[in-house]
């Protein structure tokens, strides 16, 4: 967010707080007044008091807006923390779609490992994805780390196509590694082939609002989307150790 549009939020959640006035919050009437106003409002899943006085967090499944004591006025956008410059309602999200790691379904994900292995990270990741492949590369880096890589095939073209020849490989570690690595493109698929690991892959990321890859997921539940370093995912592995 630009500190403009941050300032607007800010300015736009003060009138909010003016509006509402002293007035006790009733979750009933915020939820009747909006589902009232909005026909097609999907159900909502939490209504709850924000950091800020007088505004209330509205929480529809993992989509967060503000409301007043009494469902009047409703607001989009960040609520942000002047003091910290923190994003408050991407703290939120981002708490709200932690990923468990325990609960990962780890038979479906590509698995190679370095070292010993006994740190472990899981990777979203799609097959025609550049900075996909040059995580791939730098991950060998990382000392005593199992990788698991969750394929999702999110950019089209023939990417479900190469997903699926990669999973259907009878190594497919390796032609995971031959094509993010080396460049060598996956025999095609050949026979009968069971890649539904694929869909539940892409219907998993959508759970948790992965949208774009790489999306890297360690082992606490915390994300960190994109290629970052492999200094830095060293940095974040040692510091959860």
């Amino acid at each position: 967010m630009t500190p403009r549009l941050a300032t607007f939020a800010a300015a736009a959640l003060a009138a909010l707080t003016l509006l509402a006035g002293p007035a006790r919050a009733d979750e009933a009437d915020i939820r009747k007044t909006l589902t009232e106003r909005f026909a097609n409002l999907p159900r909502i899943d939490e209504i709850r008091p924000s950091p800020m006085a007088g505004v209330w967090e509205v929480r529809i499944g993992t989509d967060i807006m503000y409301s007043d004591a009494k469902g009047t006025y409703l607001l989009q956008g960040a609520l942000i923390d002047t003091a910290t410059r923190r994003n408050l309602t991407e703290e939120r999200v981002d708490k709200l779609t932690a990923i468990d790691f325990a609960s990962l379904p780890l038979k479906d994900a590509i698995v190679w490992k370095n070292g010993n292995g006994k740190r472990r990270i899981a990777v979203f990741a799609d097959p025609n994805c550049g900075y996909c492949k040059r995580l791939e590369k730098d991950l060998v880096n990382v000392k005593d780390v199992t990788v698991y890589n969750f394929l999702i095939p999110i950019l089209g073209g023939d990417s479900p196509d190469k997903a699926k020849a990669i999973w259907c490989a009878k190594d497919n570690t390796a032609a995971w590694r031959g094509w993010m690595v080396d460049g060598n493109v996956p025999a095609r698929v050949m026979g009968q082939c069971d890649a539904s690991a694929i869909e539940r892959n892409s219907a998993l990321a959508k759970k948790h609002r992965v949208t774009g890859t790489p999306a890297i997921v360690f082992e606490d539940g915390t994300r960190a989307p994109g290629a970052i370093p492999a200094a830095e995912i060293e940095k974040r592995l040692a510091a959860k150790s």
